[in-house]
């Protein structure tokens, strides 16, 4: 077993005056107990008054409040949340704050690839939600109506997104990056009954068409009716008459209507669906993921106001998309704790490797959030870009995405963060609404690891019997309801089942593998259907390419399993260098030994391969199975998240 994960030191412990400030401190005070660990075992001894106690701590407003907030009665894999309340969230997000002193507080802070910055108070937002929303209704758009947005992270995705749920419609959020097929799918699946879209996005100084994707996906969409189409690019893209409005006239339509019809927020209850959200499964359709008023928006808010620490007027910039779950999730949670977010729809590294932190303190960020992949691409740049700029603001950063390994982690700690500030390391997923685990500030940390889960959560780890273990790497599984789990897939409740409870009953299994060390400190380590099993030795993607990526040399890497006859499966790595570093049998062997020494001979790899780019969804996660199948010649299967194709070809000239 090599050190990662286990063996790894305390980095960063918490001191009493930080613990004393935290949100979860006055959290378990409230409740009457003395310690976090008293909190984490109230919360889950009983489920209903655990989440009644955190949605009155978010200040979570109902029209009418629910008889009961947990019913357990049809099963715990689909129980009733907050039965009989009536809530539209949006009520909370910006109603609410109206005449407050937060009317007057950044909203949205918003920065455009090419350096444009525009803000939107929560008093400018909830206006704007509001003209859209009328704008919507006078094009026959209502309560119950599916609305696609397909909008790079700007301003005017957010009015969208929430102007719909205001009308007690939902929204299916679509990646940007999506072609055609993948778009259509996801509006049909819905039954879409309008789209919102961009003429287009920037990425690095180029114009990355979005209207003419969009077009050809809705040849085959019959039940959208309408397109909404903002100019974020001014290309003038093509135009189809009768089904084509343009934003501004949108809003002008809204606006007239408004003066002799006020919109108001729609009257939903709790559990009437918001979203659809759909993430990809190795193969089939995409599962489209159902989230209500009571569900999504609570769970992002909670994760963000406990473990991350989130405070009112602070300011949230988590690089991600709409189409990816911590897009919503950035929404809900910021507004919901009367904090600010950030938005940003180009390159984090471009026009120079400094983007990132100026921006942080450009707009006074609080809390970043970012994938490891990222921290590896910026790591060969040194240190000077960070000392341009003062970053001090900063009380935080969060990951997610893809399992760290310990150097970059470290060299996170120590050049931004000054070896004294939490990296919040957070996982979970599109059906949990937010973290299973979770950083925190009021526990130690070590490299790559996870305080624990997030206070609500049962999680646990486990073996193929459902038995809990340490020290040792096992399933991650969830053993009690929470309020964000997704209510099932859109229209197909047994594929939910079979993902999720029926492969340990009674347990959520959620699909990584994850281990807990003597001190309690958790770890996750990449999907459990990446496992390479080696003469019967079970083996985690992440600990192969740990021991690569600390190599200066190696920027990121993929390690997959393919078939051997005598030892069922070797390992294969594909290894992305830093510029400047020229492929060479010697280093190829360089890399072999350095494995060797770390994992010993018996996991010694097949093979280690140079390519120019991984497979890789949006949110920076590596598509493994996908690099296994056109390593092998076979079937990709489903691959509408994959955010660009052409890697898949770097594979195959490597192989």
């Amino acid at each position: 077993m090599p050190d990662f994960p286990f063996g790894q030191s305390i980095a960063w412990q918490p001191d009493p005056e930080t613990i004393a400030q935290t949100n979860l401190a006055a959290f378990w005070q409230q409740q009457g107990l003395d310690s976090y660990k008293a909190l984490l075992a109230w919360a889950t001894e009983d489920v209903g008054r655990f989440w009644e106690a955190a949605m009155e701590d978010l200040g979570i407003d109902f029209y009418t409040p629910p008889t009961q907030v947990f019913d357990p009665s049809t099963g715990i894999e689909q129980p009733t949340w907050c039965l009989d309340g009536e809530l539209n969230i949006v009520h909370n997000l910006l109603d609410k704050w109206q005449g407050t002193e937060v009317a007057e507080r950044d909203a949205i802070r918003y920065e455009s690839e090419e350096g444009e910055i525009q803000t939107l108070t929560y008093a400018e937002l909830y206006n704007a939600v509001n003209v859209c929303a009328s704008g919507l209704l006078a094009h026959g758009v209502g309560k119950g109506d599916a609305v696609g947005l397909y909008m790079p992270m700007t301003p005017e995705l957010v009015i969208a997104f929430l102007a719909v749920i205001q009308l007690g419609g939902v929204v299916l959020p679509l990646f940007s990056g999506y072609g055609a097929e993948a778009i259509a799918t996801r509006l049909q699946d819905g039954a879409a009954k309008a789209l919102f879209v961009s003429d287009g996005l920037m990425r690095r100084g180029r114009i990355v068409p979005m209207k003419e994707v969009a077009d050809e996906a809705l040849a085959q969409c019959p039940t959208v009716e309408h397109v909404f189409v903002h100019d974020r690019c001014g290309t003038e893209p093509p135009w189809t008459d009768g089904r084509d409005v343009a934003w501004d006239f949108l809003l002008q339509i809204g606006e007239d209507r408004l003066e002799d019809d006020p919109v108001f927020t729609e009257l939903t209850w709790a559990e009437d669906p918001l979203m659809l959200i759909y993430t990809s499964g190795t193969t089939g359709q995409p599962k489209g993921a159902v989230h209500t008023h009571c569900g999504f928006p609570i769970k992002a808010a909670q994760d963000m106001r406990h473990p991350m620490d989130l405070k009112p007027g602070e300011v949230m910039w988590w690089m991600s998309d709409m189409g990816w779950m911590m897009g919503p999730w950035l929404v809900f949670g910021t507004l919901l704790n009367a904090a600010t977010m950030v938005l940003f729809d180009g390159a984090p590294d471009y026009p120079d490797v400094d983007r990132t932190w100026a921006m942080i303190e450009r707009h006074g960020v609080t809390h970043l959030g970012i994938s490891p992949t990222l921290i590896r691409a910026l790591m060969p740049h040194g240190t000077e870009p960070i000392e341009r700029h003062d970053v001090s603001s900063l009380r935080a950063v969060g990951s997610t995405g893809s399992p760290w390994d310990p150097e970059s982690w470290t060299w996170l700690f120590m050049h931004v963060l000054k070896s004294s500030k939490p990296i919040l390391n957070y996982s979970g997923g599109t059906e949990i609404s937010g973290g299973i685990v979770c950083g925190n500030f009021v526990e130690p940390l070590k490299p790559c690891g996870f305080s624990g889960p997030v206070v609500g959560m049962d999680a646990d780890v486990v073996d193929a019997a459902g038995n809990p273990v340490r020290g040792e790497v096992g399933e991650l599984v969830i053993r009690q309801p929470w309020i964000g789990m997704t209510r099932g897939f859109h229209g197909d409740d047994e594929r939910y089942l079979d993902s999720y409870w029926r492969k340990i009953p009674g347990l959520w299994v959620h699909g990584d593998f994850a281990a807990i060390d003597q001190d309690g400190v958790w770890y996750i380590l990449g999907r459990s259907d990446d496992t390479i099993k080696v003469a019967g030795k079970r083996l985690g993607p992440a600990e192969v390419e740990a021991v690569l990526n600390a190599d200066a040399r190696v920027i990121e890497s993929a390690a997959v399993g393919v078939p051997h006859d005598v030892k069922g499966e070797v390992v294969v790595v594909f290894c992305l260098l830093a510029d400047g570093v020229a492929e060479s049998e010697a280093l190829r062997m360089e890399l072999v030994d350095r494995l060797v020494d770390a994992l010993g001979k018996a996991l010694k790899p097949k093979a280690v391969l140079f390519v120019d780019a991984l497979p890789k969804t949006r949110n920076a996660k590596v598509m493994r199975r996908v690099i296994r199948a056109a390593y092998l010649g076979g079937d990709l299967g489903n691959v509408t998240a994959l955010e660009n194709p052409d890697t898949v070809d770097a594979i195959r000239a490597a192989r």
